[in-house]
């Protein structure tokens, strides 16, 4: 049987440093409902964390300091216990997602960036998926089903 959504949000935010916690707080807040254990909970904030700062510090280094820069957050709870958690922006896109996988790769200077943001995010949740289109912008999708009791 398909699960069914029993909730959703969704979140328009500027892609600022400081909305990185914004978007954490928010989706632990939200999915608090599906009754999560403290580990899986800190699990999932920190794959937000990681995507969203990935997107704040990547989508846009192209643009214009003028033009405008949000990252678009969408959370979906399911009946069995699952969270979905989208992280959006309309950036420049990620010219070869496969490769940008891979550990350790970056397009930052090597010692600033350590390439990990994708490993990252796996290791938290059950699945991660990331859709990208160069000029267009990058979706990366989380995925964490919680223990039921």
């Amino acid at each position: 049987m398909k699960a069914q959504l029993i909730n959703e949000m969704k979140v328009r935010l500027p892609a600022i440093s400081e909305n990185e916690s914004v978007a954490r707080s928010l989706v632990s807040a939200f999915s608090a409902s599906l009754n999560p254990t403290v580990e899986e909970l800190a699990d999932l904030r920190c794959a937000v964390s990681e995507a969203v700062t990935n997107c704040i510090v990547h989508a846009y280094v192209h643009k214009k300091e003028s033009d405008a820069r949000f990252f678009h957050l969408t959370v979906r709870l399911y009946d069995e216990g699952t969270v979905c958690v989208e992280i959006a922006d309309r950036g420049c896109g990620i010219e070869d997602v496969e490769k940008a996988r891979q550990p350790f790769f970056t397009t930052g200077k090597p010692e600033e960036r350590c390439g990990m943001g994708f490993l990252v995010m796996e290791s938290f949740t059950d699945s991660c998926r990331v859709r990208s289109k160069v000029g267009a912008g990058t979706t990366v999708i989380l995925k964490k089903k919680f223990s039921r009791d």
